[in-house]
């Protein structure tokens, strides 16, 4: 009877020992399809970048022209009267920074001429 003890306790070590080996083996294939899982991931995000990259400059020209279409564009009208008032001003400036310049010229020649 106690070989048939033996028997049992290393019946069961072996069943323990055949538990853990399925247990570990399910364990490695879990680990092995997530790493699979991620591979499979990583390849469709790099798909989609791939896509993502060939449609940027198609996209950007597209967005371009919407936005041109939004503009406002002035009349000829409006641009003439625009570019006369700034050429107005800039010569009005030139004229009198021309003039002061001319003033104080003469300033300094009464103070140094003395």
């Amino acid at each position: 009877m106690a070989k048939d003890k033996k028997d049992v306790t290393t019946d069961k070590e072996e069943t323990k020992s055949e538990k853990k080996e399925k247990k570990s083996k399910k364990d490695d294939s879990a680990v092995s399809d997530k790493k699979s899982a991620k591979a499979e991931k990583s390849d469709k995000k790099a798909d989609k970048a791939e896509k993502k990259e060939q449609g940027k400059v198609g996209k950007w020209f597209h967005d371009l022209k919407v936005e041109f279409k939004k503009v406002v564009w002035p009349t000829k009208k409006t641009v003439l009267n625009n570019t006369s008032v700034v050429l107005g001003v800039v010569v009005g400036s030139a004229v009198l920074v021309g003039l002061l310049d001319e003033g104080f010229l003469a300033l300094l020649r009464l103070i140094y001429n003395q």
